[in-house]
């Protein structure tokens, strides 16, 4: 099969049966515990906790006997056991690389990398690009950051192994660099995070740059939600000139292991390789098909720092039928609705910030930026208020203010304050947006 007419990158892995991808899963979950329990102080204490053995998690189906592991928990563990904590398990001289996580509050969680796994890595982050389109011929600019947050590096590993031309221009460069090397090296493939993205996009229109005199055909766009989100969608592919499309990843687990495929269906998690779950976020036991539920990922091939029952705290939908595309990997629909740490609860009504980013980006004479103030009651999580504030591209016209308060109570149930201002007013972001502002 000629690479312009193959539609996958690892055709066995990607479209097994749900059967047989589920006796792959059985035996590498057995191998995992096992090494887990071995090695592993804060994993035995996990096994102590549910009050089983490692014989006991036979399956997939078993998973939920276990607690779940959260990023605080990772944190006071390298606390207690610096530099690196109990969670380790592949032994040092097998070491090849360690990354802190990053985000938009805490301390870094470092984690460790063997060799084997930079391979596998390397390996399933060129399976998402090629799910989305990008060939050897591609010249691809990777605006990720090669810092902290490591899907810059993944990116770039697999980049080459695809055999393109990256341009790493990374967060550490200005955007109106960034669109120099748009118009120098002629890159056909862009990533970034979504909020980024909309402000290249953004400087094009202001320094009168038209998308069709670029070379760019599509990108990616994760770090955050919003690429699935239509209006947002709209605006980076008619901002940009390209197909966009939805990436997902965390840097305890993958960190790039899910992206769109060409059917723009959900994001494919890579399931021979990270074992998913949509799980009630009360009961932490998994919902059906279909039901909203916060994503918990286990590593199924990962050496030096595997994750059991990681809560991602990200909401998702998750089907696990056959795509269009011909993958067999669960895929969550509508990519990542929100973050548990964001639910707002205001006036009784409960709503994430994607929402407010739904309307605010399909009112066309607001900008893209919006940021949602609130102030909450004295030593609790209830809002008090809730203001969003969003930019006017021009003068606002008589009645938006209206408009896009009636526009946020049809999609919240509730009418926060409204706050206008002029255009440019809110900070732009290379990385990840801070949409909630404590006050």
């Amino acid at each position: 099969m000629t690479e312009t007419r193959a539609s996958f990158w690892d055709e066995p892995a990607e479209t097994m049966s749900r059967d047989a991808l589920r006796q792959l899963q059985r035996r590498r979950l057995g191998w995992q515990v096992a090494r887990c329990h071995a090695a592993s102080d804060l994993y035995r204490a996990k096994f102590r906790e549910a009050g089983a053995e490692p014989g006991d998690i036979r399956g997939p189906e078993d998973l939920a006997r276990l607690p779940v592991v959260t990023k605080e928990e990772l944190r006071a563990d390298q606390a207690a056991h610096p530099p690196f904590g109990t969670f380790f398990v592949a032994e040092p001289p097998t070491w090849r690389e360690l990354h802190p996580s990053t985000g938009t509050t805490g301390v870094p969680v470092s984690t460790i990398w063997s060799a084997e796994d930079v391979a596998t890595i390397t390996d399933f982050t060129a399976r998402t690009m090629w799910s989305f389109g990008v060939r050897s011929t591609d010249v691809v600019q990777n605006a990720f950051a090669y810092g902290l947050w490591v899907a810059g590096m993944s990116v770039h590993y697999a980049i080459a192994r695809l055999g393109c031309l990256v341009v790493a221009t990374g967060t550490g460069v200005t955007t109106d660099r960034q669109i120099e090397y748009f118009r120098l090296a002629r890159p056909t493939v862009f990533l970034a995070t979504p909020s980024y993205a909309l402000h290249i996009a953004e400087r094009l229109r202001e320094r009168g740059i038209e998308p069709g005199s670029l070379a760019l055909r599509l990108g990616a766009f994760g770090g955050e939600p919003g690429t699935e989100t239509p209006t947002t969608r709209a605006k980076i592919e008619s901002g940009l000139g390209i197909d966009a499309f939805d990436y997902y990843g965390l840097a305890e687990v993958g960190p790039t292991f899910a992206s769109e495929c060409s059917a723009k269906t959900g994001i494919h998690v890579a399931e021979d390789h990270i074992l998913v779950e949509c799980v009630d976020p009360d009961t932490r036991r998994p919902v059906p098909d279909g039901e909203l539920g916060v994503l918990v990922f286990t590593h199924l091939t990962r050496e030096a720092t595997p994750m059991l029952r990681y809560w991602s705290n990200d909401y998702a939908r998750l089907s696990t039928a056959r795509c269009p595309c011909g993958r067999t990997h669960a895929r969550a629909v509508g990519g990542i609705l929100g973050r548990h740490d964001d639910l707002l609860v205001f006036k009784g009504a409960k709503f994430y910030p994607i929402q407010v980013e739904k309307v605010v980006r399909g009112l066309a004479p607001l900008a893209d930026e919006f940021r949602i103030e609130v102030r909450r009651q004295r030593g609790g999580s209830m809002v008090e208020t809730c203001t969003v504030v969003a930019e006017c591209v021009a003068a606002p016209p008589a009645g938006l203010e209206g408009r896009l308060q009636q526009a946020l109570r049809a999609e919240l149930g509730v009418t926060p304050a409204i706050r206008l201002e002029p255009y440019g007013t809110l900070e732009r972001t290379t990385f990840k947006a801070k949409r909630i502002v404590e006050l």
